[in-house]
């Protein structure tokens, strides 16, 4: 058995390091079965060695968090102690210092996982990337980041982004309105996504000059989209028809990310979904990129990792 101390440069930092009625240093305690010992003002691990040396690791990565003014929260307290129980810690260095976006008020928005940098590299790198995972996963959310950098760098001129009118477990005949209103409340995530990274202001401007076109997927047909950063997301309740009619919309210089998940499937009994489908025939053909997020990628609460992991054993 050993004892090695915390060390912190003031009573803030110790604070953030052991968050909030102490869940962080817990967490870790209990992942690697060791103790926090106070003595005279001073906190230590204890326990066996191996155990302690790798809930130091994770303290020490957490403390570079903090000093990056990163947050620190449970769900990453979490995924730290993974990867360190995988001696996979240092993955995570390049997370640190790496912006992806800056949102309208200000903020930096990171990749919270090593599954989410891959993920963000592959968009930055391919023509067509698809980004399949579990909810919570940052899909749809780090896309329309790639997506805005992309216009605001001059590299698109327009930002298009659709989804199938599929319901899950409702029905649109229900809803008021055209197609286009009776979607409306599917396509609220890319909504709130936009509006976060530009601005209510300018994200209203650039609607109504036709800059930002969100619409339903039926309305691609036809068209070929070019110079535009194109997203399809929630894509697993494509039918193969469909998302071979999306993908032979590219047009020149421009870029489309798919997202989805294929543990929520939404469409009639016998349609195989379009997302595997074009996964299955596409995976090996340069400048497609395909990842595969997992539950280890869930940004969320934690609870959502459970729950995700839980349903992921049972569909096995």
């Amino acid at each position: 058995m050993i004892s090695r101390k915390i060390e912190v440069e003031s009573m803030d930092e110790l604070v953030k390091l052991f968050g909030p009625f102490d869940e962080n240093i817990k967490t870790i305690c209990t992942a690697f079965d060791v103790k926090v010992v106070m003595q005279d003002g001073q906190s230590s691990l204890y326990g066996e060695e191996a155990n302690v040396n790798k809930a130091m690791s994770v303290v020490e990565k957490l403390k570079s968090f903090i000093y990056s003014d990163d947050n620190v929260d449970i769900g990453r307290v979490n995924y730290l102690c993974d990867l360190a129980k995988s001696d996979k810690l240092d993955e995570v260095d390049e997370l640190l210092n790496d912006i992806v976006a800056i949102t309208s008020r200000g903020k930096p928005i990171k990749c919270k996982t090593v599954g989410q940098k891959k993920y963000v590299d592959l968009m930055k790198k391919n023509t067509i990337t698809f980004g399949v995972g579990p909810a919570g996963t940052g899909k749809t959310y780090l896309a329309v980041a790639i997506a805005v950098n992309a216009y605001k760098a001059k590299q698109v001129e327009k930002i298009i982004l659709t989804r199938p009118a599929v319901e899950a477990g409702e029905k649109l005949g229900f809803l008021p309105g055209d197609l286009q209103e009776k979607v409306n409340p599917y396509l609220r995530p890319l909504y709130d996504a936009l509006q976060e990274m530009l601005g209510l202001e300018t994200y209203g401007k650039l609607m109504e000059r036709g800059t930002i076109e969100i619409a339903p997927l039926a309305y691609m047909r036809g068209r070929t989209l070019s110079n535009a950063y194109v997203i399809l997301d929630e894509a697993q309740n494509t039918t193969r028809e469909q998302i071979k009619m999306f993908l032979t919309r590219l047009g020149e210089n421009s870029k489309m990310v798919i997202t989805g998940d294929l543990t929520q499937v939404d469409l009639p009994k016998g349609l195989t979904s379009g997302l595997k489908h074009a996964i299955k025939i596409l995976k090996d053909i340069d400048d497609i990129g395909i990842i595969r997020l997992n539950e280890k990628d869930v940004v969320r609460h934690p609870l959502v990792q459970k729950i995700v992991k839980a349903y992921e054993t049972e569909d096995k």
